[in-house]
């Protein structure tokens, strides 16, 4: 039953538009509201992200009435408290705001104050849905945007996901950074919430489509029909093709699912181990960091000067080596492998990676991460659909893939224009969990909202490498300097990424909420010029104005 519950401190709702303010309520142990004002209305809500809990009151609220996360950018509408962009999974709650008696107060229960969130509701009998069908095919964060839009958004037709992971959508994120090997720690949703929602998921693999007949057929012999076919089918980890790393020897991994980390905990034991990484990617340094951090000896080969060079540049690559280094990480940089070669006491395991210039570590477990492959080999010799050099699909702004009709692709398997900063529709692939989600909520949209405009996103990533970076933006266009802000000993900076003197991309580490602010500005093309930045205007003074471009 909904009461009236008095805010601590605040006694009347005079505020400025575009202020926000987290208050306290009165008996209710940890409750805590957010206050904002958006176009002369002060708006009451949840106080705190639904992804991973951040303080709202630090993030970024633009004229139009989006709040953006300051730490993943996650984004909600601050009308009605529903999700705009990942990796938000739930609404915020929105309260019944009012003055009285010289104090402030909302309306509402104990329960939902303490909630703090509105639980996604899409609740569907199965005995009155249309004839309509979404067939979703992959397991993977796209098709948790994908699944989740459809139903918020109010698809009433059947929606069957085909995963061969065998389990729901999971935050695929946890597996390298944490290497939580727990389904029920790792899904963002429980079993009943699919039930209720009438959304099957389904444990098959595709083994073939029929874009004509609007059919696919799986390895276990079914064939599913569909309306509107979602191919969300993510990458497949790359092996290495040198002897004893190409799946040839025992203890050495790719990470990509939870029986991958299973797998890696399983020969890790009791840690001690001596373990190889083999690549320098954002997996790579977060498996590494992982596993030192339980006190084992980790040793990271890179072929670049300095870890993530190509995409982040040498000056940050080396700020994010140093702070590896302090939890222990050994670094082999500017080195090319050559094989593996077995244990001297177990000979179907690997014993030792080998350097082309001699050098050898021992190694009781290897772990490669040399990027994926985009994992579309059952279209490969379909003859509806040409796929790109890299195996991935084209699609235009909504998704769509070129040549077929009600046919989407999302994630790592999508090549898409690109719009953002420095892309001027250029085409672009890209591997994040983040822009796999947005994609499979724009492609909800279009399908919910029949010839509607795509709605687009500023890519935004994360990663934990000893502090927590946050990055918005892409340099598919590539990038010709990096201007650097702040402090980066301690770490605590800003790096844009330009290409002449636009703004492509921005980086920061303990510095929120620089991120979320870029890509505001990004998406509204007002994002300053690398000579101001030089000079040394600071974005957040920048005001955020409501038109959007982007």
């Amino acid at each position: 039953m909904a009461q009236e519950f008095k805010l601590k401190g605040v006694s009347s709702l005079n505020m400025k538009n575009g202020e926000k303010q987290e208050v306290e309520v009165e008996g209710v142990e940890g409750g805590k509201v957010l206050l904002c004002k958006v176009q002369d209305k002060v708006h009451a809500m949840s106080a705190n992200c639904t992804h991973y809990g951040a303080p709202l009151k630090m993030g970024v609220l633009t004229p139009d009435g989006r709040l953006t996360c300051p730490w993943h950018g996650a984004c909600f509408n601050v009308s009605t408290g529903d999700v705009e962009d990942a990796p938000a999974p739930d609404p915020l709650t929105k309260y019944e705001v009012f003055e009285k008696n010289g104090a402030v107060y909302v309306k509402t229960d104990e329960d939902t104050l303490r909630m703090n969130r509105r639980p996604l509701n899409i609740k569907c009998s199965a005995s009155t849905l249309s004839n309509e069908s979404v067939l979703v095919i992959g397991g993977g964060s796209g098709t948790f945007g994908a699944i989740e839009g459809l139903r918020g958004g109010g698809y009433k037709g059947h929606i069957t996901v085909l995963s061969k992971e065998g389990y729901r959508p999971i935050d695929r994120t946890k597996l390298s950074k944490a290497l939580l090997a727990d389904l029920s720690k790792l899904a963002w949703r429980q079993p009943e919430f699919y039930k209720d929602a009438s959304i099957d998921i389904i444990d098959d693999e595709v083994k073939s489509v029929d874009f004509a007949g609007k059919n696919v057929s799986t390895k276990s012999g079914k064939t599913y029909d569909y309306t509107q076919l979602v191919l969300a089918t993510g990458g497949t980890p790359r092996w290495l093709p040198l002897e004893g790393l190409k799946g040839d020897l025992g203890n050495v991994f790719t990470l990509r699912s939870i029986p991958d980390v299973q797998n890696i905990l399983k020969a890790v034991g009791d840690n001690g181990k001596k373990i190889v990484v083999i690549g320098s990617s954002f997996i790579g340094m977060e498996v590494g960091n992982c596993l030192a951090s339980m006190k084992n000896d980790v040793t990271i080969i890179g072929m670049e000067s300095a870890p993530m060079e190509r995409v982040m540049g040498s000056k940050v690559g080396q700020i994010f080596q140093g702070l590896l280094e302090k939890n222990g990480v050994k670094f082999k940089m500017g080195a090319s492998v050559d094989k593996a070669t077995p244990s001297k006491s177990d000979s179907s395991k690997v014993g030792a990676v080998h350097l082309k210039d001699g050098t050898a570590l021992e190694a009781d477990l290897v772990i490669e991460g040399v990027g994926v492959a985009p994992a579309t080999e059952y279209l490969k010799d379909n003859p509806s659909v040409q796929l790109a050099k890299d195996g991935s699909l084209n699609t235009n702004e909504s998704f769509e893939v070129k040549g077929l009709t009600d046919v989407f692709a999302i994630g790592d398997i999508a090549t898409y224009p690109y719009h953002g900063p420095g892309g001027n529709g250029s085409p672009i692939r890209i591997e994040h969990w983040n822009v796999a989600q947005n994609a499979g909520r724009s492609v909800a949209h279009s399908i919910n909202n029949p010839g509607s405009k795509p709605k687009p996103f500023i890519p935004v990533f994360w990663s934990a490498l000893g502090s927590q970076l946050r990055y918005c933006g892409n340099t598919v266009g590539g990038y010709d300097d990096v201007v650097i802000t702040g402090d980066t000993s301690k770490p605590s900076f800003v790096a844009y990424y330009t290409q002449g003197e636009e703004v492509v991309a921005v980086a920061s580490m303990m510095k929120d909420p620089y991120m979320t602010q870029s890509a505001e500005l990004m998406r509204r093309g007002k994002m300053p010029k690398k000579s101001e930045l030089q000079k040394g205007v600071d974005i957040m003074e920048v005001g955020v104005p409501s038109d959007i471009k982007i």
